[in-house]
């Protein structure tokens, strides 16, 4: 679990709820017809853009943003370049019976031990790796098209309640509901879009990004074990992907 998205989404509500409550009532800022104005007229504009499943889809992505737990570079290369030594010392098909945690490695093993050439392997892991990644850009498109939308929404709901406002100026109790409506759209929109959507898109492009530097550090792993590459060697190959600070302590 990403602890860092859920601290930055509780400092938001608590800087948002804190400054409402200090200068007055949470109930003053709840206001309905802004709700369904900002929330409805988003998800609306944003599922043009996409098919049902895609939309529902994008929110499954979505929680990858909080619920997200890579595995360590470093680790992974230790294990790989065990996987390699047993492999130079009895053969491929004794990682048959080893534990391997992360699945992608996993999957990459098994496609070794029964027997498919090189390319095939190859060939299926980096097909792996770019069905993934289209996943993830369509779930980041939906969260940077909700932090699009929702501002635009929130000015229309500004246009709507100055509307309402202006056609009953004679009647002074329908101001204030008017008012209210003009200006909490706004804020809405902008709560939305700054302090929920556009971050998670930003951590979803983080995420994404991490995933596939560890997807090619498996692919180089594999690869390397199956073309017999000396494991010292196949170590050095996958320090590589790591910053520079961190190679040395992984080396030793």
């Amino acid at each position: 679990m990403d602890f860092a998205t859920i601290a930055g989404l509780v400092f938001v509500m608590v800087a948002v709820i804190g400054a409402i409550l200090i200068g007055g009532e949470l109930g003053v800022f709840i206001n309905i017809p802004s709700i369904f104005i900002v929330i409805g007229g988003t998800f609306g504009a944003t599922l043009m853009r996409i098919s049902f499943g895609e939309f529902f889809g994008s929110f499954k992505i979505g929680l990858i943003a909080i619920m997200h737990s890579s595995p360590s570079p470093r680790e992974l290369i230790e294990e790989a370049v065990q996987l390699a030594n047993v492999a130079r010392k009895e053969g491929i098909l004794a990682l048959e019976n080893q534990s391997i945690s992360d699945p992608f490695l996993e999957k990459g093993i098994s496609l070794c031990i029964d027997g498919h050439p090189p390319e095939t392997v190859e060939r299926v892991l980096s097909k792996e790796i770019g069905l993934a990644i289209e996943r993830h850009e369509k779930g980041i498109s939906m969260w940077k098209s909700i932090a699009d939308y929702s501002p635009a929404m929130g000015m229309i709901g500004t246009l709507i309640g100055l509307v309402q406002m202006l056609s009953n100026m004679d009647d002074p109790k329908a101001i204030g509901p008017a008012m209210a409506v003009a200006l909490l759209t706004t804020l809405y929109g902008a709560v939305i879009a700054n302090g929920i959507a556009l971050p998670i898109s930003e951590k979803l492009k983080a995420v994404s990004e991490q995933e596939r530097m560890i997807q090619d550090l498996v692919l180089e792993a594999i690869s390397s074990i199956q073309s017999g590459i000396n494991p010292r060697v196949m170590e050095q190959i996958l320090l590589t992907y790591l910053p520079s600070s961190q190679r040395a302590s992984s080396a030793e």
